[in-house]
C-alpha cells in the first residue's frame, strides 16, 4: 500500500493583486523542505474571492497558469488551486490541477455561491475530476461545492464504483477529495462539519484549505484548514494563523477502515445528470 505526502498553504491573500500573491506564494512553496508530492492553495489564489472576472480572468495560457507550470516543474510537485479563467467568452472559477511534467487536469466550479453574485459573474462546471497519484485516486472540488453531498458522493453506477461480483467487494471511485476554499468564518461551523460528513460517508480522507484573514468586502476568514481521517477525525486542524503544513496519508489506514466496516456496498446507485466523469 502507497503513502502520498501532501502540504496544505493557509495564508492571507492580498486582495486582487495577481504579482503580489504569486510572489506570496512562491516564497512559500519554495521554502517547503519536507520532501512532498502535492501543495494545495485556496480558492482564487491569485486575486480572492473575486466578482470582478472582467478584469481578472486569464487565458490557459496566461501568466499564473505559465507559473505554476513553472513551480511545479522546479519544485517536481503538483500544484492545485482555483484562479479566475475566460474560455470561449464565459467565465469559469477553475481549479488546476497541475503536474511536473506540465500537463494539467481542470475542473470548473460546479455549485456557484449566489448568495455573494457569483452566478452573476461566472459559468458552472458540467463536470467532476478525479485525478490519479500512484494508485491513490483524488476527487478535486471549490469551497461551495462543500454543501452538496451529491456531487461528491462515491458513485456506484455508471461509472465509479464497481462490483466485483466474485469477490463479492467493491471498488470505491476515489480515495481523497481535496476542497479548495475561501469560507468566511462566520460560518466556519459548517465548514468544519460538512468537512467530517464528506469523510465519512464517501470512507475516505478529506482535506479543506481555506484561507486566513480580511478580503477586500472586510470578510474575515479563520482559515480551519483540516485534514480529515475516514472515520470523520480531524488528523490537522489549523485555525486564524498563516501555515503551510506537510502531512502523509497511508492507504493501508484507509483500506482498513474499508475493510471492517464495508458500508460503501450498501450504498444506493444514482446517476449525476450532465455529468462527465474523467
Amino acid at each position: 500500500m502507497s503513502s502520498l505526502t501532501l502540504t496544505t498553504i493557509q495564508s492571507s491573500l492580498h486582495w486582487e493583486d495577481k504579482a503580489a500573491n504569486l510572489a506570496m506564494f512562491e516564497k512559500k512553496i519554495l521554502g517547503i523542505t519536507e520532501n512532498t508530492e502535492i501543495v494545495v492553495l485556496p480558492e482564487m489564489f491569485s486575486t480572492g474571492f473575486s466578482m470582478q472576472p472582467a478584469k481578472f480572468a486569464e487565458s490557459m495560457d496566461g501568466p499564473t497558469v505559465s507559473w505554476m507550470k513553472n513551480l511545479a516543474a522546479k519544485k517536481r510537485i503538483i500544484l492545485t488551486g482555483s484562479l479566475i479563467i475566460e474560455e470561449g467568452g464565459k467565465y469559469f472559477n477553475r481549479l488546476i490541477w497541475m503536474l511536473p511534467t506540465g500537463q494539467y487536469g481542470v475542473y470548473d466550479k460546479r455549485h456557484l455561491f449566489a448568495f455573494a453574485g457569483e452566478d452573476k459573474y461566472y459559468s458552472a462546471g458540467k463536470k467532476r475530476l478525479v485525478a490519479s497519484v500512484k494508485g491513490w485516486k483524488i476527487m478535486l472540488q471549490v469551497c461551495y461545492d462543500l454543501r452538496f453531498p451529491v456531487w461528491a458522493r462515491q458513485q456506484i453506477h455508471p461509472a465509479g464504483i464497481t462490483r466485483r461480483v466474485n469477490e463479492g467487494e467493491i471498488t470505491p471511485e476515489y480515495d481523497l477529495l481535496i476542497y479548495s476554499a475561501n469560507w468566511p468564518e462566520r460560518r466556519n461551523h459548517a465548514w468544519k462539519t460538512l468537512l467530517a460528513a464528506r469523510a465519512i460517508e464517501n470512507q475516505c480522507y478529506v482535506i479543506g484549505v481555506n484561507r486566513v484573514g480580511n478580503d477586500g468586502l472586510d470578510n474575515y476568514h479563520s482559515g480551519d484548514t483540516m485534514v480529515i481521517e475516514p472515520m470523520g477525525v480531524a488528523l490537522y486542524d489549523k485555525s486564524h494563523d498563516e501555515d503551510v503544513h506537510t502531512i502523509t496519508l497511508e492507504k493501508s489506514a484507509l483500506q482498513e477502515i474499508r475493510s471492517k466496516l464495508p458500508f460503501l456496498k450498501d450504498a444506493d446507485p444514482f446517476t449525476l445528470l450532465n455529468d462527465e466523469n474523467t
